[in-house]
């Protein structure tokens, strides 16, 4: 069955539209924190759809509100007043902790991004733009031309004039031996003279922890030291929270809390977790920036009232359930667990991250090279036993990428834990 899907599927869409695996599935349905294939396989979901589906599939009260909603109306677009898109726009606006707050509603993170681009451009009269090295900000023609990450950016062609900043990645790179407070610092001198040489930018885009580039992150503190030196010459601070946001990392809401000494970004977007599987991205900006286009916009797709009456369900039910707290707790015994068969395997090279955000690094054993072949061969074996996880990474895509449901059980992560372990342990062989 899947075999001639996949047939079909190679006929008609893009050789570039990667699939997983040597025989790809078919997910058709999934509860909670488990899927199952077209075969009838169940899998304990450790990816959530690319950190998608937030709280965990098949959700009662975000499926109840869909249906309701679809019951009523679907889609009107931003032509009309639209209760729901105002009712999600005003807590997001609350949370984001950006004073007078506006929010602007989209079908993704890329248009997000992209939303985010344009905000800063014309606010600022300048089409330059700073992002990090290893970043990964979308698939639009403008979101490829921020990107730091080659194997994720097909077109050198851009609108943009982007240079890259030191400081995403803790452990490579030309700063690596330095404590964390002098890596601050290395970065910061960095930051400083590269500004001296070129036009004033529009803006700084980071993620707080790098999704496609294998959830590597600065030490605390360095976008807060980069917000000092960009705030002294009106330069703006885009914050990509589309998949760091919603509680994800457990110790903050917001990724850029861990950098939270000089205040909020100007500029906000997220996208993926809010909806729990519905389109749904956005931006958040102060008012004057937001307002900040002399023509007229709208969005067709962009709040429709079904995706908004599922946001609004997933964001209650996250903050009545404190699945952050959940992340911080379940992810932090994740993390240890992960750490204690990392020790004893020496082609693991690190377990990074926070809350239900974990990559794993793999390297040739004894060297720092990254080594994709035995990623992509722990991705089969998981698989095999039942398990489903990510990859990425800027060295090769050498990275496992472990981002469950947010409401995953200590019993469910030490089962995945586990079956993690023995595919890492019958590939090092």
């Amino acid at each position: 069955m899947s075999g001639d899907l996949h047939g079909r599927h190679k006929a008609v869409l893009p050789d570039w539209l990667a699939l997983y695996y040597a025989d790809p599935i078919e997910i058709t349905h999934g509860e909670g924190r488990h899927v199952w294939d077209a075969d009838g396989k169940r899998y304990l979901d450790f990816f959530g759809g690319i950190l998608t589906t937030m709280t965990a599939h098949a959700l009662p009260e975000v499926t109840k509100a869909v249906s309701e909603q679809a019951g009523r109306i679907i889609h009107s677009s931003t032509l009309y007043l639209n209760r729901p898109m105002v009712e999600l726009a005003e807590r997001v606006a609350q949370l984001s902790g950006i004073p007078d707050a506006r929010v602007f509603f989209t079908t993704s993170g890329t248009e997000a991004n992209d939303t985010a681009l344009l905000l800063a451009t014309s606010y600022r009269r300048s089409n330059q733009l700073l992002a990090m090295r290893n970043s990964y900000h979308g698939r639009s023609f403008s979101a490829v031309g921020i990107t730091g990450n080659k194997g994720w950016s097909p077109t050198s062609l851009s609108p943009l004039q982007t240079l890259y900043v030191h400081g995403g990645v803790r452990t490579r790179g030309p700063y690596a031996e330095l404590s964390d407070a002098d890596f601050i610092a290395a970065c910061v001198d960095d930051l400083e003279d590269l500004l001296g040489h070129i036009r004033p930018p529009a803006a700084l885009i980071a993620e707080p922890i790098q999704g496609v580039g294998g959830f590597t992150s600065p030490p605390d503190g360095l976008y807060a030291a980069f917000r000092r030196v960009l705030q002294e010459r009106g330069i703006l601070w885009i914050a990509d929270e589309v998949q760091t946001g919603w509680g994800r990392t457990g110790e903050h809401f917001w990724g850029w809390q861990a950098h939270a000494e000089n205040g909020p970004p100007d500029i906000l977007t997220f996208a993926k977790g809010i909806g729990n599987g519905m389109s749904i991205g956005g931006v958040v900006a102060r008012a004057e920036i937001m307002n900040c286009l002399d023509s007229n916009s709208i969005s067709t797709f962009g709040g429709t009232q079904i995706t908004m009456a599922a946001g609004l369900a997933n964001l209650t039910y996250l903050l009545e359930h404190d699945l952050q707290g959940n992340a911080r707790r379940v992810g932090g015994l994740l993390i240890e667990r992960l750490r204690a068969v990392a020790a004893q395997l020496p082609g693991v090279r690190e377990v990074r991250g926070r809350g239900l955000m974990i990559g794993v690094e793999l390297v040739k054993p004894g060297t720092d090279t990254a080594d994709p072949e035995t990623a992509a061969a722990v991705l089969e074996v998981a698989r095999e036993e039942g398990l489903l996880v990510g990859k990425g990474g800027g060295h090769n895509t050498s990275a496992l990428r472990i981002t469950p449901p947010l409401s995953l059980t200590v019993a469910e992560a030490e089962e995945g834990a586990a079956i993690l372990e023995r595919a890492l342990r019958r590939c090092a062989q």
